[in-house]
């Protein structure tokens, strides 16, 4: 494995500093919780190896949540990070070749690319609402392909693929002999209603998922991988076993609590993240110097520049972290141009969030 830090991590908030950042528009998640927040006092548990595939309770509340599956499809890993680690080690080799959407999250490009296998990228298009075109994805499959990789909902763009579109894509990879991999990491985080669990579609299909983004609780590391092909979750699993055997007995009690009272934590979330979207919308439309592809899940967009500001792309992102406090997610976090940028508006306060657009808007200006 030929490891190399990728930029979203090395510039993340909180390796650049919390305390030195004012408005942080740069998240990719709802605001963190804390255990107050959810009413939750942990109790006295054993500290023990937990299940290897996960606690049974945890396994069946989120395929109970997911849809489409059974709690035996379901691989309870260290994040959506972990997952995604656990299926590129375990299906990817040098002789290999991946079929990966870009913009992507960092981990579904680099990964692949640390293991050496041969990867191409399908480029998602502004002017085509950074549209997955199933047509795209199957001109760059070749006899070598292992792995069709996609995400849905989108990060960093926030957009979403048509039903259709994604039973296109099952059939695709069905057809060709490839597995398709499917991030939903934003699933719960849908804004106009959820697809199919695309696991769901097919034993060749793949989801992965987290309760990081949606819930609001990245610190204890619960991801799943789910999969309804027994042999490949038994080739997860002996992955698991050797990075860690088991998951934590504490993050998992968390998150069995949390996915036990689902819907009373995500309503109000969803509530909230619509009032947000539209107030983006709003500043949008107003702010002549951006233009974007309106997100229709998650928590994040990215907009771009119609020109450069003053001084140039770099002057502005100095700018806007040094005169006003304000970060975001610059494009070449996703391997795009800087003219572009992620905004995530779900995890700031409203007054933040507020602050960090009159930035934005400022520090276009010069």
């Amino acid at each position: 494995m030929r490891y190399v830090r990728m930029p979203i991590e090395v510039e993340s908030p909180e390796e650049y500093g919390y305390g030195r950042i004012r408005y942080n528009l740069s998240e990719s998640s709802v605001a963190d919780r804390s255990l107050g927040d959810l009413g939750l006092h942990v109790p006295d548990l054993t500290l023990l190896y937990g299940e290897h595939r996960g606690g049974a309770t945890l396994r069946r509340l989120i395929a109970e949540a997911s849809g489409g599956v059974e709690a035996d499809d379901i691989l309870v890993t260290v994040g959506a990070a972990g997952a995604l680690f656990i299926i590129a080690t375990a299906l990817l080799g040098t002789d290999d070749h991946l079929v990966v959407i870009r913009p992507n999250y960092a981990t579904n490009l680099e990964t692949p690319r640390a293991i050496g296998c041969k990867v191409t990228q399908v480029d998602l298009g502004f002017e085509s609402g950074f549209r997955i075109d199933p047509a795209a994805i199957a001109a760059a499959v070749t006899p070598q392909t292992r792995i069709i990789s996609i995400t849905t909902p989108h990060n960093p763009t926030g957009t979403m693929l048509a039903e259709a579109e994604l039973h296109e894509l099952v059939a695709l990879a069905k057809k060709r002999g490839c597995i398709l991999l499917v991030d939903e990491t934003y699933r719960d985080l849908s804004l106009d209603g959820t697809l199919p669990l695309a696991a769901s579609l097919g034993d060749h299909v793949i989801s992965v998922a987290s309760l990081s983004k949606a819930y609001g609780v990245p610190g204890i590391r619960i991801g799943w991988i789910a999969c309804r092909d027994p042999a490949l979750q038994e080739r997860f699993l002996a992955a698991k076993e050797q990075i860690s055997i088991c998951g934590s007995v504490i993050d998992e009690w968390v998150g069995e609590q949390i996915l036990s009272r689902r819907d009373d934590i995500l309503k109000p979330v969803l509530t909230e993240m619509r009032r947000r979207l539209t107030r983006i919308t709003e500043w949008m439309a107003g702010e002549d110097l951006l233009e974007w592809v309106a997100p229709r899940g998650g928590v994040v967009c990215f907009p771009r520049m119609r020109r450069e500001p003053p001084g140039g792309v770099d002057a502005f992102y100095k700018r806007l972290i040094e005169e006003h406090g304000c970060y975001v997610g610059p494009g070449h976090w996703f391997e795009r141009p800087d003219t572009c940028f992620r905004l995530g508006y779900g995890w700031p306060t409203a007054e933040e969030l507020e602050g960090g657009l009159k930035s934005i808007s400022a520090a276009l200006r010069g």
